[in-house]
């Protein structure tokens, strides 16, 4: 089983940005946590701040990968680019957000990737990933 996680724009910055929102580890480490809860599932992570760099690692994977767990950031928004990346490959994807969306600012509560989305898993933190590995398996 091949599964990736792609994080958006400023997800870099996660363990220092607005901690108390989105907590105070780096991705970096915490992947290195999922790779050892799921030892038995290859697992990539990439990570850009530009939408068309997003649109290429999808192109690239999207017809390869078993699953892909997706937090598009502020691209979740607006970008119909993304969207209609995710509609054109056949690795199903699952939107993922660390923060509860819907319980933030009003121009995050509609996400423009969602339709074309298996699911979505927002508010649980960073454990959000680790159910959307889960739901692959």
């Amino acid at each position: 089983m091949k599964i990736a996680i792609i994080n958006g724009p400023n997800l870099n910055l996660l363990g220092k940005r607005e901690p108390g929102i989105y907590g105070n580890e780096p991705f970096e480490d915490y992947f290195l946590k999922l790779k050892q809860l799921f030892a038995d599932v290859e697992l990539e992570y990439f990570q850009n701040n530009s939408e068309g760099n997003i649109i290429d690692i999808l192109h690239e994977i999207g017809f390869t990968y078993d699953g892909i767990l997706l937090n598009a950031g502020a691209y979740t928004h607006y970008s119909i680019a993304i969207r209609d990346a995710i509609a054109a490959i056949k690795t199903p994807v699952l939107e993922i957000h660390i923060s509860n969306v819907h319980a933030r600012e009003e121009f995050r509560h509609k996400s423009v990737i969602a339709p074309v989305c298996k699911g979505t898993i927002a508010g649980l933190g960073m454990k959000g990933y680790a159910l959307g590995i889960n739901y692959f398996l």
